[in-house]
């Protein structure tokens, strides 16, 4: 897989610095909520939670091993879908 090298020219992080920063505020507020509510125990939460531990990994490749994390694995095709619409984490049948 090619590396992606940003132009020397361009400050990334002057262009994304506050952005990042509003959306991991939005992020920890969130997780207040869930707290507050009770609900830590709920699957897409504690995906949620494995997905932020990934990001102080040293690894040029955080943005797909959180996607895949959030993926279903299985490569067989089920027979009928028990929900219409997507749910933003896999859960784990069982």
């Amino acid at each position: 897989m090619p590396t992606w090298t940003p132009p020397t020219s361009v400050n990334l992080v002057d262009l994304g610095f506050m952005d990042a920063r509003s959306k991991l505020i939005d992020l920890a507020a969130f997780l207040d909520r869930v707290q507050r509510g009770g609900q830590e125990g709920d699957f897409r939460v504690q995906a949620l939670k494995n997905a932020i531990a990934q990001l102080s990994l040293n690894s040029p490749t955080r943005a797909q091993e959180i996607l895949l994390s959030f993926s279903d694995p299985s490569s067989e095709p089920i027979e009928k879908a028990t929900m219409q619409g997507a749910i933003g984490a896999f859960k784990a049948q069982g």
